[in-house]
């Protein structure tokens, strides 16, 4: 049975993106300057929209409180958001921002930037959608929607969680909100402002980020603000010590609107009433495996809603589907296997050095008729439906395949991972799936293994125990 998500109200100013992409191999003969061949164009959503539209493929309602006008890319940005969110509109004044890229690969060369339309005035119905809100996030792009909206947003700031988003270009977040999410280069710009200066020696450091972060807080009177730092995660604060969240692994690939996913991760958890940290912990992974994924581009083919995905013990649907994503995007697809019975620091560090291998991990695991005959009776002391789960809660984990087969050549053919990774006590063994994985190009990759951890010697221990004594019952 799927859980019913909060709905969220996003309020902010609408982008259009287009992408032309294409490929760069020589210079013009008449300037320095890259020629592009066999450009496709694409648009999305951008801004505001393409953060309500990753909200949306979370599994929950959402609607847009936007400012959009009559000029054609209005008009295209409508279409496009169709079916994905419910949209309440705002007058808008000039004609709506857009910005199109040039693209050599992942690559940008080039950016145009047209419209400079700003919100005029709040509509009765977006007033109206903002004072009956759940949850909010207000995606503040500096043109204007936010602030003709503003008194409305102060009082939701005082009755239900609001992220805030903020912008260079627009005003300070309304006192009370729950998280502020400014990129570190937005929090240093912001807080020059209040007049904190970065100190010599660590201009753009995480001691810059954790000063701006406490003046933000402080200035803004937000209950936190978290720093968004790019491939090292993010940095909370409350208004003094900050807590680093980490990414759980490096992403390589196109980082536009990376931050638009975090937020919108962040929002939607704290609406379905999640701590401030474990949002944080969880958009940071959200947006590295958004990067991953192949970013805005990869809208289209987004994860599907939760409860859409396979339950625990089948999961092996939703690992092809994560692997087609990532190769579509032109990411590396890194697979590891094993039994993952009792799972103990040496699967762990396994698994996180195969993550950081490439741009998302699947995990292959022995179904328990697999692990039953190989390892005997008695085995596997945990079902596979609980491995799949105790697995998918790492951060370095992207998606599990159960096998029933004693060895995983299946299933590798049907993730074809770029890289299959395998413990270092395999280093003077050919493993049997090592030419299957060569015949489409990829590579067999050991890592180093902890010594002195294994499921065996764990039982083994743990059988040793002593049953502790019986007390009364209650």
């Amino acid at each position: 049975m799927s859980t019913a998500r909060t709905p969220l109200l996003v309020v902010g100013d609408a982008l259009l993106d287009h992408d032309l992409c294409g490929r760069a191999e020589r210079l013009a003969p008449d300037a320095p300057v890259p020629v592009v061949h066999g450009a496709r164009r694409s648009s999305r959503p951008g801004g505001a929209a393409l953060a309500a539209c990753l909200a949306a493929s979370d599994g929950r309602p959402v609607t847009l409180v936007t400012a959009l006008g009559d000029d054609e890319a209005s008009a295209t940005l409508r279409a496009l958001l169709a079916g994905r969110v419910e949209l309440v509109e705002v007058p808008l004044d000039g004609e709506l921002s857009s910005k199109t890229r040039v693209l050599a690969g992942d690559r940008p060369l080039l950016r145009l930037d047209d419209g400079e339309g700003r919100a005029r005035e709040a509509a009765g119905a977006a007033v109206a959608a903002v004072a009956g809100a759940e949850a909010v996030l207000v995606a503040d792009y500096g043109r204007g929607t936010a602030d003709v909206l503003r008194e409305g947003l102060a009082r939701a700031a005082a009755r239900v969680p609001v992220v805030w988003d903020p912008h260079v270009r627009g005003a300070p977040p309304v006192p009370g909100v729950r998280l502020a999410t400014p990129s570190a280069q937005e929090a240093r710009a912001l807080a020059q402002r209040l007049g904190e200066e970065a100190r010599p020696g660590d201009e753009g450091g995480l001691r810059t980020a954790a000063r701006d972060a406490r003046a933000l807080v402080r200035a803004w009177q937000a209950q936190a603000v978290s720093v968004t730092l790019g491939e090292r995660g993010a940095l909370l604060s409350y208004g003094e010590t900050p807590l680093l969240v980490p990414t759980p692994a490096a992403a390589s690939g196109d980082p536009c609107g990376a931050g638009d996913r975090y937020a919108a991760a962040a929002a939607g958890l704290l609406a379905d009433g999640a701590f401030t940290e474990a949002a944080v912990q969880a958009a940071v992974h959200a947006a590295t495996r958004y990067v991953a994924e192949g970013g805005a581009r990869a809208l289209a083919e987004a994860e599907p809603p939760p409860e859409e995905r396979p339950a625990d013990g089948d999961a092996t649907d939703d690992a092809r589907r994560t692997a087609a994503r990532v190769r579509a995007a032109g990411g590396t697809v890194v697979a590891a296997g094993g039994c993952f019975d009792l799972l103990h620091a040496g699967h762990v560090a396994l698994l996180q050095a195969a993550r950081r291998a490439g741009d998302c991990l699947v995990v292959c695991i022995n179904s328990d008729a697999s692990v039953r005959r190989r390892k005997g009776e008695g085995r596997p002391l945990v079902p596979a439906a609980d491995r799949v789960r105790v697995l998918r809660a790492l951060e370095c984990v992207d998606a599990v395949a159960v096998f029933d087969e004693d060895t995983p050549e299946r299933v590798l053919g049907e993730l074809r991972p770029h890289i299959w990774a395998k413990g270092g006590d395999y280093a003077r063994t050919r493993l049997p799936e090592q030419p299957l994985v060569e015949s489409w190009g990829g590579q067999v990759l050991l890592l180093p293994y902890l010594d002195g951890r294994s499921t065996t010697g764990l039982a083994r221990r743990a059988a040793q125990v002593p049953a502790p004594t019986a007390g009364p019952t209650r």
